[in-house]
């Protein structure tokens, strides 16, 4: 099949995941609620999350914040909090602006349609398509990862699914399966297949009901489709941390705008292109922001983690340093630090590589 070719019709397909969801969905707390919040929180949290991953972050946030009302009228610092372990940070920032958005201009109730949902910040078709199906029975086909994946397994698409203008030929070719007289239930079964079937590896084919008209498995194509191209290789970053240290405090500051961590916490950085920073090097950046070092640096060791992101890799370095003196008020000011306890720093946001750096150290 051309990797452009969009079937006129498949009449079985429908039928068929139909009769296969109920006797194979997972019981999951957003499949029993039309409520658009709790759905619309539900997909923003699943983005790029497994389900065993973020059930408990629903559940947290669900928990903590029951209504829009209540996560809009939270500081984004806490919310912030709340999110925390699941990476992909905008997500929590563009989902308290939503939920803001939502109770300043829509009096606390979400759009009830597609179009008007996809107006909102950060929610895009993907979002927007599962509220409006799940929330009002709106004929409009979801097209996530599972998706992809059991559409170009089963009709033998082979358009690259990374490539922006793939998701046409996908979208139509879903828009002409989903039924009009179930559009939330179809929605729900053709991601919950792809989830727990037609798996990226080792798929279920041998008890698959839609084995034999599966153009993949058919012509032993199921390892090779969907194709995607690899994602170009991430640069790497090396980052030199200065934890300073006097008394039972820590220095700590709150990351700007237009970087990776945006509103998380971390030390005063040094950036360089090397992964080794010397300690004399050290030594003259606490100087330089007016701190008097109190012990050698070789007292403690450097601790060195690595974090993967997406699009990048950051090498980090920690280098502890203790302070003679607290660091002078302009000094803070200058560079945004501020000294916490122990028990404020839990207390922040912060991204996985700074916590799982301060769990390992006593303070």
């Amino acid at each position: 099949m051309s990797s452009n070719f969009v079937p006129f019709a498949a009449p079985w397909f429908a039928p068929a995941l139909l009769a296969w969801y109920p006797r194979h969905r997972r019981d999951l707390p957003w499949r029993h609620t039309r409520d658009p919040y709790a759905i619309w929180l539900s997909e923003v949290i699943l983005q790029q999350t497994r389900v065993k991953q973020g059930l408990p972050y629903y559940l947290d946030f669900i928990t903590t914040y029951p209504t829009v009302h209540d996560l809009a009228a939270a500081p984004q610092d806490e919310v912030l909090r709340h999110w925390q372990g699941l990476g992909y940070y905008s997500r929590a920032r563009n989902m308290h602006h939503t939920a803001q958005q939502v109770v300043q201009e829509h009096g606390g109730q979400f759009p009830g349609s597609y179009a008007e949902l996809l107006k909102l910040r950060g929610v895009g078709q993907y979002t927007a398509a599962a509220i409006a199906s799940f929330a009002y029975d709106e004929q409009v086909a979801v097209l996530d990862g599972n998706v992809y994946r059991v559409l170009a397994r089963v009709f033998g698409i082979t358009a690259d699914i990374a490539a922006p203008a793939s998701r046409k030929i996908f979208q139509q070719l879903a828009d002409t399966l989903i039924p009009a007289e179930h559009p939330a239930e179809f929605n729900q079964a053709i991601m919950e297949f792809g989830a727990i079937q037609c798996t990226p590896v080792k798929p279920d084919c041998l008890f698959c009901p839609l084995q034999s008209q599966c153009y993949a498995f058919q012509h032993g194509m199921v390892q090779e489709l969907p194709v995607k191209s690899k994602a170009k290789a991430g640069r790497t970053r090396y980052f030199h941390y200065l934890v300073l240290r006097y008394g039972d405090t820590l220095y700590m500051r709150k990351r700007g705008p237009k970087d990776i961590w945006e509103g998380l916490y971390d030390f005063a950085l040094l950036e360089t292109d090397a992964p080794e920073l010397p300690a004399q090097e050290v030594v003259a950046a606490v100087e330089a922001l007016g701190g008097q070092v109190a012990a050698t640096l070789a007292e403690e060791p450097v601790r060195s983690l690595r974090h993967v992101l997406s699009h990048q890799k950051v090498e980090a370095k920690f280098h502890p340093v203790w302070l003679a003196a607290p660091l002078p008020d302009a000094a803070l000011q200058k560079v945004g630090l501020t000294p916490y306890q122990l028990s404020q720093i839990e207390e922040l946001p912060k991204s996985m590589l700074v916590t799982n750096y301060i769990s390992s150290i006593a303070i």
